[in-house]
């Protein structure tokens, strides 16, 4: 009998290249890209929450723990979304789609990797950490792809709150808490998603239409979507001006998310004055390296205030 975990190989390849070739597919149902911007946001949280350096146990621990738990999210996303994932080009070759890893292998390695990545966190972090990042698997894997994607237009945002909380799992890592200022970023980051994932839906509208699943793009037009693009990039920018309202952040941290609000901003409004392909393309690529530029900078900032002053 096949073991859960074998997917189907051609058979004139060698074992060493099977095998290299099933650990790709099986990575491929953790999104792997996702799920590193995702543990960059909670490792950032790490550091924000003490003014001295993470406990390697829980920074190693915390950011496996969370990754193995993200993958496994995405693993039944996959699984879930399989019959229309097959119909859209961007995610026709994912392996569950393909039906290369079948429907028990998913769901073993989802059991798997996420029963590890809760062993983990409970004994690397702590308690809260794992059921927090516990919850949100469940607000992804099945509030989000299970109820709220196929049934309404503003799936993206409702659903963009278990998207958002890798800060907060990251802040209650090292405290065992989370405060006003670990919510603050999960803000910035839930305010962040609709731009960032409607600029992504219009340029691959044509495969939302195929899919059946109702998208702002598809059931309220284009319009529609580039006016709600603008206005959700003013509140994420209003949103990330809290950590320095707050006295969280100091002024260099203020000055680049200004910058780079305006950078948003303007990829926003251009959308809005003349729409096309491939600037919602870049859009959607800046709003990445956004996002990953704000934390990284709220980090300077945060560390900038414990050096020694002559």
């Amino acid at each position: 009998m096949s073991s859960p975990l074998a997917s189907s190989q051609p058979s004139d390849l060698s074992l060493p290249h099977r095998l290299r070739h099933t650990a790709r597919q099986y990575a491929a149902l953790t999104k792997p890209r996702v799920t590193q911007l995702a543990v960059f946001c909670a490792v950032i949280g790490m550091f924000l929450a003490t003014p001295g350096m993470v406990p390697w146990r829980v920074l190693i621990g915390g950011a496996a723990g969370i990754w193995l738990l993200a993958g496994a999210a995405f693993a039944v996303n996959c699984l879930v979304e399989q019959h229309i994932d097959a119909k859209m080009r961007r995610t026709a070759w994912r392996p569950s789609a393909t039906g290369e890893i079948t429907t028990r292998q998913t769901l073993v390695f989802s059991a798997i990797i996420g029963g590890l990545g809760a062993w983990v966190l409970y004994t690397f972090t702590n308690a809260l950490t794992m059921w927090l990042t516990i919850a949100t698997f469940v607000g992804y894997a099945v509030i989000y792809t299970m109820l709220l994607k196929p049934a309404t237009p503003q799936n993206i945002v409702i659903g963009g709150l278990s998207g958002a909380m890798p800060p907060a799992l990251g802040w209650a890592a090292v405290t065992n808490e989370v405060p006003a200022e670990a919510w603050f970023l999960v803000l910035i980051i839930f305010t962040w998603t609709p731009p960032h994932f409607w600029a992504l839906a219009l340029y691959r509208r044509a495969d939302y239409e195929k899919s059946g699943l109702p998208m702002l793009p598809v059931t309220h037009g284009e319009r529609f979507t580039l006016l709600h693009i603008l206005l959700y990039t003013l509140i994420m920018i209003a949103a990330t001006i809290l950590p320095f309202v707050y006295a969280m952040s100091g002024y260099i941290y203020l000055v680049s998310a200004l910058l780079l609000g305006a950078g948003f901003l303007w990829y926003a409004w251009r959308l809005y004055q003349n729409y096309s392909d491939a600037l919602a393309r870049s859009m959607f690529k800046f709003s990445i390296l956004y996002l990953s530029l704000l934390f990284a900078a709220l980090l300077v900032d945060h560390y900038f205030k414990y050096l020694p002053r002559a």
